[in-house]
């Protein structure tokens, strides 16, 4: 391969040698240092330039891993703790499933159950309510959500637009009004009798 290279620049450098030669020793200097300019401008963009981006960008990636491995630990804890629970009938998973939509729902709420499924009908219930109501269903009942269709409630936005456009003082208007509510049903998978 090295003779190949050979065989190729020699030729060329024998027809360059008579032109640098004809070069005044200051246009030599400039041609130099413009070359040097150029290998070292072609060194830090290929080689220094991606290295060091990288190295800035190591730290937000290195707490960005580890943010997604504390997540995984998590994630791997709750679902061993929910191994090691003991297996629940149908029947302690419906009631489970009704005291706990009682407690965190109160009337919002109608279950109706066939075989390993309970539809579940919700009325007017604020996000936050829901996410903690998905949380506490799918740890005390162990039911899945299997389907969801939810609709955002056109009272709610209307009371919020309201709200907004109205000229109240600070203390007068509290999130929790300005929440959105959802209304619909979910179908939830009970564990297998």
């Amino acid at each position: 391969m090295s003779l190949k290279a050979d065989t190729f620049l020699a030729p060329a450098l024998q027809a360059l040698s008579p032109r640098w030669q004809a070069l005044s020793e200051r246009e030599q200097r400039l041609l130099t240092w413009g070359a040097v300019l150029l290998a070292l401008a072609s060194v830090w963009w290929v080689v220094l330039a991606p290295a060091l981006q990288a190295l800035r960008e190591a730290p937000a990636q290195q707490a960005a891993l580890d943010a997604q491995w504390q997540q995984l630990q998590e994630l791997q804890a709750q679902a061993r703790s929910l191994q090691q629970q003991p297996r629940m009938t149908q029947a302690e998973a419906l009631r489970a499933l009704q005291q706990t939509s009682a407690e965190l729902l109160g009337s919002n709420v109608q279950i109706q159950t066939t075989s390993d499924r309970s539809t579940v009908t919700l009325q007017s219930v604020s996000a936050e309510v829901l996410a903690n109501w998905l949380a506490q269903v799918r740890t005390r009942a162990r039911a899945v959500p299997q389907q969801a269709h939810l609709k955002r409630d056109a009272k709610s936005d209307a009371k919020r637009d309201m709200k907004s456009d109205a000229k109240t003082d600070k203390t007068s208007g509290s999130a929790a009004t300005l929440a959105p509510t959802w209304s619909g049903s979910l179908v939830l998978s009970l564990p297998a009798p």
